[in-house]
């Protein structure tokens, strides 16, 4: 079987080296490290062209695809719409990873329980609800962008020059919507699936080191210092996380006629 992964960073190659074990792989672009472990193809995987020129020049028989900007931008629907098999989710479903304020919204709907917030598009309405909450706030900017765009804010100052910094473009698109969510604390835990849109396959869970600095101090990082296993991550834990937001959040997925399969 040939493989196609669509990205080229760090989940690309973990991709890489678990399917090389049972199929070819082509990695567009790819990385050094994946060029030990299959081809590399140059391209982009936000071309839908490109990948669909590889498919056709290779042979491909899946395209695996990485990178949620892609994804969010209507990828695997392209592919569906040539007849080329991919294991990604569709736009439509991908909004659960690229607007936050949708996927605070699709919990709402579900009855998953998440921590209070509100959606803005004006930043002077961002301003006034800022200043009428306690502190501590959690600004976060509703599109992509790459794991940084949420910011822990102590004071309303802070979370008010957060907020203003991503309408002016600090986040590019991503900060047209912003999210201003209640703060909570505790310990991050990062639960993966493999779904058909129905059926859901947990994965190990993993835990990363968010802020940059010692004592959980400055900016929040893309998942710096990511581990596996994670000693909270129990079967019980596992188990009620499957049955109070995977299962919950897919079921309403499909009701509202974007299932999530990737």
């Amino acid at each position: 079987m040939k493989i196609l992964i669509a990205g080229g960073g760090g989940r690309e190659h973990a991709l890489a080296w678990s399917l090389a074990k049972s199929a070819d792989v082509f990695c567009l672009p790819g990385n050094p490290g994946t060029a030990r472990l299959g081809t590399n193809l140059a391209g982009s995987p936000n071309t839908t062209q490109d990948v669909v020129d590889a498919v056709r020049a290779h042979g491909i028989d899946l395209v695996v695809i990485g990178p949620e900007a892609p994804l969010a931008a209507g990828l695997a629907d392209a592919l569906a719409a040539v007849g080329i098999a991919a294991f990604g989710p569709s736009a439509a479903a991908a909004r659960i990873e690229s607007s936050k304020a949708y996927a605070k919204s699709l919990m709402t709907r579900a009855g998953v329980r998440t921590a209070a917030s509100t959606t803005f598009s004006d930043p002077a309405e961002a301003a006034a609800y800022i200043d009428a909450h306690a502190e501590p706030l959690v600004v976060k900017a509703s599109g992509l962008a790459a794991g940084k765009g949420a910011v822990v804010c102590l004071t309303r100052a802070e979370a008010r020059a957060a907020s203003d910094a991503m309408f002016d473009g600090r986040f590019g698109d991503a900060g047209r919507e912003v999210v201003i969510e209640a703060f909570l604390e505790g310990e991050e835990l990062s639960i993966f699936a493999v779904t058909d849109g129905e059926q859901a396959m947990l994965l190990p869970a993993a835990q990363d080191h968010k802020r940059l600095g010692e004592g959980d101090t400055g900016p929040n990082t893309g998942g710096m210092g990511a581990y596996t296993p994670v000693s909270i991550a129990t079967p019980q834990l596992l188990e009620r996380a499957r049955s109070e937001i995977v299962t919950p959040v897919l079921t309403q997925m499909a009701a509202e006629d974007t299932p999530f399969r990737g």
